[in-house]
């Protein structure tokens, strides 16, 4: 005989997890299936292990999805005021590092403490360990039907939230997209986001030896354009700035960076000249970016001389490639390392509201298994919470 639920909540992550609490609070009988040994597996690495739970500039514009417009409904109804809300009531200390980004002072652990505290005060059962073994669907009042290790359940609710392919190292599996192909779903081609570049051949000579030396770069392609720390790598680049741009890139796109974010390459160079006529460039040039990465400009892309023998022709060039440097990035380190998966189920036949699939009445769709893909800086758990708390009032 099947235990009864109103929902099924399978993956216990951000997502799941907010999906829960709310339909519990409502009164629902809510399961929580999880099939790694704990909840909150990617909750507690996140941002160094304090969590970056949100971001307070957070709007549909942070994300990327083949439909720009599908984010709109949820992320409106539940805002990142309304988690800080539940953050500041459980009395966890948090700061703002930059640019919106929320962190915990203490520990990530806390946030995961907050969110199971919450489901068990709304009465919601969560099974750790708890992989799905068979799944029906058929004719009746609960017409999904659970088969696992435990025991079977049945339910006319079920939310798919269990994540992307990113990390699977943490229990990350394809298994949300086989389930929603399974239903009739299109699944949009997914890639690694939020990733590490990585370089080849002669690109990745040129700077490997490098390694661990970080600058501030504006890094630009497909339009997209993002001002952060760029860091070096033994294969290729990483840091905020690289990340994000990661997300627009792919292999054979143009992709540049400003060395000299903030000012005109060709005013500075010219002061430099007027300033101190007898210096080399790469000895003014190391006083604004680290020196080893200024040395080995002048060794490879510029040709480096006193700045009183640059005539104007050869300052404006040095201007030009300073300011759009081309870096040419043969791939990325994939989902191993990436943050976030790109693509997903297609957001055309899921409801904008309520996160309920339009093919399979009772069928939801919640946080990263969408496609709706957020920044680096909070947003996809901003997004992974307005998700949750969107089909959380629905089932």
């Amino acid at each position: 005989m099947a235990e009864r639920y109103d929902a099924v909540v399978v993956g216990g992550g951000a997502a799941g997890l907010m999906c829960a609490l709310t339909a519990g609070r409502r009164g629902k009988r809510v399961l929580v299936l999880e099939h790694a040994n704990k909840v909150g597996k990617k909750i507690l690495m996140s941002g160094g292990g304090r969590c970056n739970f949100t971001n307070t500039g957070t709007t549909p514009a942070n994300y990327l999805s083949a439909n720009p417009h599908f984010c709109k409904s949820a992320l409106a109804r539940y805002t990142p005021w309304d988690f800080i809300a539940m953050v500041e009531r459980h009395r966890i200390a948090y700061h703002e590092k930059e640019l919106g980004q929320l962190f915990c002072d203490l520990s990530s652990k806390l946030i995961v403490k907050m969110l199971v505290d919450e489901c068990q005060a709304a009465g919601v059962r969560i099974e750790t360990g708890h992989g799905i073994d068979a799944l029906h669907h058929g004719d009746g009042e609960a017409p999904f039907r659970l088969h696992t290790a435990h025991g079977n359940v049945a339910t006319p609710a079920l939310v798919v939230a269990s994540g992307g392919l990113s990390i699977p190292s943490m229990g990350a599996s394809g298994f949300g997209y086989e389930l929603a192909r399974r239903f009739g779903h299109r699944v949009l081609p997914t890639r690694a986001g939020l990733v590490p570049l990585t370089l080849s051949g002669k690109h990745q000579e040129r700077l490997h030896d490098l390694s661990g030396v970080a600058l501030a770069v504006t890094a630009n392609c497909n339009g997209q354009a993002f001002s952060n720390q760029m860091l070096i790598t033994h294969r290729g680049v990483s840091g905020p700035a690289i990340l994000q741009i990661s997300s627009y890139w792919q292999p054979g796109d143009d992709l540049r960076l400003d060395l000299l974010p903030g000012q005109d390459a060709l005013d500075w160079l010219l002061a430099q000249q007027r300033q101190r006529p007898a210096a080399e460039l790469k000895t003014v040039l190391g006083e604004i970016l680290p020196k080893r990465f200024a040395q080995r400009l002048c060794e490879v892309w510029l040709a480096n001389k006193p700045m009183k023998q640059y005539n104007a022709p050869e300052l404006k060039q040095l201007a030009a490639t300073l300011s759009d440097w081309p870096l040419t990035a043969s791939g990325t380190e994939g989902y191993r390392t990436a943050e976030v998966t790109l693509g997903g189920v297609d957001t055309d036949e899921v409801s904008s509201s309520t996160l309920q699939s339009k093919r399979v009445p009772g069928l939801y769709f919640v946080g990263e298994v969408l496609d709706v893909t957020g920044w680096l800086g909070g947003y996809n758990f901003q997004w992974a919470w307005a998700s949750g708390h969107a089909a959380g009032l629905a089932v």
